[in-house]
């Protein structure tokens, strides 16, 4: 009789949406391999998966011992950076592949955010534990069905965010909900990060040489290419990526649901657009996300023009926005006794109270000492808070795409309810003005306020069947997320 491969197991098993438990227990001195899906083919700022290579090769007990990247040029010139360094890797052109291997114990994702998912699902299928890079998800459907596959197949999966790191920010935070500061009563949120124009181009643009678009393309639709780059700008393409809130802002969404301590919200309404130039970007630049949580809302502001022209000084919360590190991206909590801002705490005079060091591990270090004990509980950062804050950033996005353009007089008038939503509005307004942008002339969407179950993770109510719809997507055979995983 003739023997049936592993590789004919795992390929069978895959096509039937179950996949083998082949991974083995680690010891606290084993050593950790680790396939990276994903090196970074990035043109205009480099790559996270090489980042993410580097620093794994900086920590003792693990090695990488296998790459892969649909781009061949990218994924030979790492294979040849190992040469130089003198350490041994394999080198794959489609992850289903590397997933086949047996000295692979984890693997870490990379790729543009359509692939996350079901490139998570995969590895866990095949007994990978995985360490998956922000947002966790391209859509609401496909968090919760990353959590799942962890779950029954019992890996470890951690998604990484940067308001989890050792910062002080989790100290910080651990003191405001204490009481420190007395109640919460805006959990706020912003990603001030300029954002240039991606250019227009006239027609289809030719595929890089050398890269695969087949696999690319993956779960979502092999459509002509329409922006001048592939690599990057993929972030403001919706069938790809999630703009700017799901790629920087996610870092400090996830901050922020950290303080309210809760799941998700049961009400969210967004308004923004796409100004200061006409590119083929399709996400907006400039953004209101308002969350609806008890006892305290969250509001999430993404600004992606010029930040000297944003006037923070006149703004209602300069000096807390002042004290975040001066970088403009983070979280601000605003509290009856005063405002955390980053891992610092102030009165409502602005004078510093208390300045918190970050404990723990990084998210490298953690995960790697998780995968040994098996111990999920000691993840800094689960898949489920991956699942969830990512979701947030889905919310978000689903009321902007269903939203219409109005009058900023009209906006002001349909949210004069929400206080704190109405304040960001004004400076939304004033910045855009400051960026040579007129709401009369180039007006802003705003979206509905949508209802959702967050037991069910369905929305419900009047825009129920528009939102749902937006919240999973047709998958292109055979990249297929799985109802049942």
């Amino acid at each position: 009789m003739r023997k049936t491969t592993r590789r004919q197991v795992i390929q069978g098993i895959l096509a039937a949406g179950v996949a083998p438990h082949f991974a083995r227990a680690r010891g606290a001195n084993d050593e950790i391999r680790i396939g990276v899906i994903g090196v970074g083919s990035n043109v205009k700022i480099g790559g996270k998966g090489k980042g993410d290579i580097r620093s794994w090769r900086k920590l003792p007990g693990v090695r990488v011992t296998a790459i892969c990247d649909v781009d061949e040029n990218i994924l030979q010139a790492e294979a040849e950076q190992f040469k130089k360094w003198g350490e041994p890797v394999r080198a794959f052109r489609d992850l289903r592949r590397m997933l086949e291997c047996d000295d692979i114990d984890a693997v870490n994702i990379t790729t543009p955010n359509h692939w996350h998912a079901l490139a998570t699902v995969w590895a866990c299928q095949a007994g990978k534990d995985v360490y998956v890079q922000k947002p966790a998800s391209h859509n609401i459907f496909e968090g919760r069905k990353m959590v799942e596959a962890a779950r029954r197949y019992g890996r470890i999966v951690l998604c990484t965010s940067g308001s989890r790191e050792p910062t002080g920010y989790a100290e910080a935070l651990a003191w405001v909900r204490q009481g420190g500061l007395g109640k919460i009563q805006l959990i706020y949120g912003v990603n001030y990060k300029p954002r240039p124009s991606i250019g227009k181009v006239r027609q289809p643009q030719p595929i890089p040489k050398g890269l695969d678009y087949d696999l690319w393309s993956g779960p979502a639709p092999m459509q002509p290419l329409r922006r001048e780059f592939l690599h990057y700008d993929w972030h403001w393409d919706w069938q790809t990526g999630n703009g700017d809130i799901g790629n920087m802002g996610i870092h400090y969404l996830d901050g922020c649901r950290m303080a309210t301590g809760q799941g998700l919200p049961r009400h969210v309404l967004s308004l923004g657009g796409r100004f200061g130039y006409d590119d083929d970007g399709q996400t907006p630049n400039t953004q209101l996300v308002y969350f609806d949580y008890e006892p305290a809302p969250v509001l999430f502001e993404v600004r992606g023009l010029p930040r000297e022209k944003s006037l923070l000084g006149a703004t209602w919360n300069a000096r807390a926005m002042d004290n975040l590190r001066g970088q403009q991206t983070g979280v601000v909590i605003f509290c009856e006794g005063g405002y955390l801002a980053a891992n610092k705490v102030f009165d409502t005079q602005g004078k510093l109270l208390r300045e918190f060091k970050g404990q723990g591990q990084r998210s490298y270090e953690n995960f790697l000492a998780v995968v040994r004990s098996r111990k999920r509980e000691d993840l800094t950062a689960d898949i489920e808070d991956g699942h969830l804050s990512a979701a947030m950033v889905h919310m978000g996005n689903i009321s902007y795409r269903l939203g219409k353009t109005a009058p900023p007089q009209e906006i002001a008038e349909r949210i004069a309810g929400r206080k704190e939503l109405s304040a960001a509005f004004e400076k939304f307004q004033t910045h855009l003005a400051a960026n040579g942008v007129d709401l009369k002339k180039t007006q802003a969407a705003l979206g509905p306020l949508l209802t959702f179950d967050p037991q069910k993770e369905r929305f419900t109510g009047e825009f129920a069947p528009e939102a749902n719809k937006l919240a999973t997507r047709e998958y292109r055979k055979p990249f297929v997320v799985p109802e049942k995983v």
